[in-house]
């Protein structure tokens, strides 16, 4: 089976390339699972009901987070109409929504997205190493599993890139919006890569006006945020999976550029 991950989708910017796109990305790669992080969906800060009922209208069937997922309120009642829509495991168990969904792929094979967010440089959350732990042990008849690592250091995203090899199928990592060339399949089947970068405007900072992040590494003083609307690019990750085993048989990135 074949499963599309897209990274972080960035504003209404992000959101039109992947409306442009994921139709035919789907039918071409004969995906059969499509997933996205959609933390910065909203204005690049969160997202929204009505955006995420837009995200799911184009055909994503399971929607990721981040420290993001909390930035628009309206979201918290959400989670219990929609619950393909993720925040990561590893907040209290009082948070709105959960972490993980066992979802049907197209080809009919249950797949597992777990969705973990990293300490170091993040908001206080629990351990995401020992919160992986617990949800795989519930986990057993359920071959593919999917995760989505959100955090901010290569070194722990590559640690929990080692930790779960084996045991999962694929760990990609999110949040820095920086695409990494370290696509691969780790010796326990795998398929990993440290970031899978930015679905929105690459002629910015991270998504988000040179002109003002300038403004702010220059003066050090408070600026309003904007997301940027230049050079638009999709930017994910394709795997494929042994239903069978949940050993990943391949990885690769796949990019679109955007006019």
């Amino acid at each position: 089976m074949n499963i599309l991950f897209i990274g972080d989708i960035f504003s209404s910017v992000g959101r039109h390339i992947v409306a442009d796109h994921l139709a035919d990305i789907k039918e071409t790669q004969r995906i059969d699972l499509a997933i996205a992080n959609a933390e910065n969906s909203a204005g690049g800060f969160g997202i929204t009901p009505t955006v995420a009922e837009e995200l799911f209208a184009m055909g994503l069937d399971v929607l990721t987070s981040g420290n993001h997922i909390w930035d628009k309120k309206e979201i918290y009642d959400y989670f219990t109409r929609r619950p393909a829509l993720l925040r990561p495991a590893n907040y209290v168990a009082t948070a709105p929504g959960a972490g993980v969904i066992v979802t049907k792929a197209r080809n009919g094979a249950d797949c597992a997205v777990i969705n973990l967010q990293g300490r170091t440089y993040m908001p206080a959350t629990e351990c995401p190493f020992r919160k992986a732990d617990e949800i795989l042990a519930g986990l057993a008849n359920t071959k593919v599993r999917f995760v989505d690592f959100h955090a901010e250091v290569t070194s722990e995203k590559m640690a929990m890139g080692w930790y779960l090899d084996g045991r999962v199928s694929a760990v990609v990592g999110t949040h820095t919006h920086i695409p990494t060339a370290d696509t691969r399949i780790l010796p326990g089947g795998s398929a990993y890569q440290t970031d899978v970068g930015m679905t929105g405007p690459y002629d910015s900072v991270i998504g988000v006006r040179k002109d003002v992040i300038l403004e702010r590494f220059l003066t050090a003083m408070p600026v309003r945020m904007e997301p940027a609307k230049g050079s638009v690019e999709l930017h994910s990750v394709i795997v494929e999976v042994d239903e069978s085993s949940g050993k990943a048989v391949q990885i690769r990135r796949h990019t679109v550029k955007g006019d």
